[in-house]
């Protein structure tokens, strides 16, 4: 990766005799963090290589004031000490304070109804341009029976170590069922015979299989059929009721009332 990418600068500044400044050796601000400090060392370290720098004095030298810039730098005692010799030169100001770092995310994730029946695996990618190791890569297993609203946390690692990647699910309606908090509506077409008659009717259910519907004799157009426990998982345990909203087209039959 070309050093000027990763946010460093890619002169080597000379050193000072009397006093180094380890920053400007390192191509950083005196407010940078221990995580950038590394990730700038390795940079540097990689492109002052032997391998790459071969009979070269110069490279060595600035081999040798890299080391102990890193070495007083990533020691918070020394790093201490060393601002404090610093304190009197005329550095570059620091920049100022903004605030609190954010280490925390979050993020919603729509998943469909046999998603959160059966369970699923997750993977997340957060491209984060403060994190100097670059994108973080996270899995998630999302359990079967997973309520709608559920949230999970996930640790954050490299220079966001301690904050967290919070994960919501929610749930996408489907074609055919359609959520209402923990219960599902869908609608079951039938003839006009079964309204009349009443009887047992079978749909394909959320989750796969289907699902059996008790359709009362004489039963209204639009009336609603709970079938009990085929919903949403909830979140205190147990699944909601499917809803089942009947519909049929009535008969009519057309008969000659005799001749005019």
């Amino acid at each position: 990766m070309p050093l000027a990418s990763a946010g460093y600068s890619a002169r080597l500044p000379p050193v000072d005799d009397e006093l180094p400044d380890y920053y400007a050796t390192l191509g950083l601000d005196r407010g940078c963090t221990l995580a950038q400090i590394r990730a700038a060392y390795r940079l540097l370290a990689k492109r002052l290589h032997p391998d790459r720098n071969a009979g070269s004095l110069e490279a060595e030298e600035r081999t040798r004031t890299l080391n102990e810039a890193h070495d007083c730098l990533s020691d918070a005692g020394r790093r201490r000490a060393y601002d404090r010799d610093l304190g009197g030169r005329n550095l570059e100001p620091e920049p100022r304070s903004r605030g609190k770092l954010e280490r925390n995310i979050a993020h919603d994730v729509h998943l469909r109804i046999e998603e959160l029946l059966r369970g699923i695996s997750l993977e997340f990618t957060v491209n984060d341009p403060a994190n100097v190791e670059g994108p973080e890569t996270y899995q998630l297993a999302v359990p079967p029976e997973t309520a709608p609203g559920t949230r999970f946390r996930l640790p954050r690692v490299g220079t966001f170590d301690g904050g967290v990647v919070q994960v919501r699910v929610k749930v996408r309606p489907g074609a055919r069922f359609k959520p209402r908090g923990s219960d599902l509506r869908c609608d079951l077409r039938i003839n006009a015979r079964r309204a009349a008659q009443g009887g047992t009717e079978t749909l394909p259910g959320p989750a796969g299989g289907t699902v059996r519907v008790a359709v009362p004799p004489g039963v209204g157009r639009g009336e609603i059929i709970r079938v009990l426990g085929e919903g949403l998982p909830k979140a205190r345990g147990g699944r909601g009721d499917l809803l089942v909203k009947i519909t049929y087209r009535p008969e009519v039959l057309t008969s000659r009332a005799g001749r005019w």
